[in-house]
């Protein structure tokens, strides 16, 4: 049973979803990643498996489906 850990709502929507991580410097996006997104106020959550999972691909045990190149903007 899904239980928003932000806002406690009971309702979630099943997505795949974009995460960028940051390791050792270099940036790596992981596309496609299946979440349980809260329809009240859309944080993501993930299941053990899917971290676990997500944790080998960004630390090199998988070989990327493709390389892109994108702009970089600083807030300040």
């Amino acid at each position: 049973m899904f239980t928003c850990a932000v806002c406690h709502a009971k309702e979630c929507r099943d997505e795949l979803v974009t995460e960028v991580f940051q390791i050792d410097g270099q940036y790596v996006l992981v596309d496609r990643i299946p979440a349980e997104v809260c329809v009240r106020c859309g944080e993501e959550s993930f299941s053990r498996d899917t971290t676990e999972k997500v944790r080998l691909i960004v630390h090199g045990q998988a070989e990327s489906a493709k390389s892109i190149a994108m702009p970089v903007f600083e807030f300040a």
